[in-house]
């Protein structure tokens, strides 16, 4: 069993940063995928950002050229660096491994950005 925990969401301004952490519990090294969703109230959770096995990364159009996916398989870390933050970007924000077919999700944190 995997446990994913996410840390690093918090207010900031419109055009800052923050860079969110998601930390599993067991290795990392077996998952196919990793990404980062998101989600605000009344709507469906979305994909940010993924990061295959192979290193091979996708973003989601909005967040193209402003956010970057990393994982650190020494630290079972996965991280997501948010810069030139909107106001649009304010969700919660979940970190998801998929591992032996099977998904994994972290309790999320919340990102706000004012305006």
């Amino acid at each position: 069993q995997v446990q994913l925990v996410e840390s690093g969401g918090g207010l900031v301004q419109a055009g800052g940063s923050l860079r969110l952490s998601c930390a599993a519990s067991g290795s990392i090294s077996s998952a196919s995928v990793m990404g980062w969703y998101r989600q605000i109230p009344g709507k469906q959770r979305e994909l940010v950002a993924s990061i295959r096995s192979t290193g091979n990364t996708n973003y989601a159009d909005p967040v193209k050229g402003r956010f970057t996916i990393s994982r650190d398989g020494a630290k079972n870390t996965v991280f997501l660096q948010m810069n030139s933050l909107k106001p649009e970007d304010t969700a919660v924000y979940y970190c998801s491994a998929v591992i032996a077919f099977n998904v994994y999700w972290g309790q999320g944190t919340q990102v706000t950005v004012s305006s």
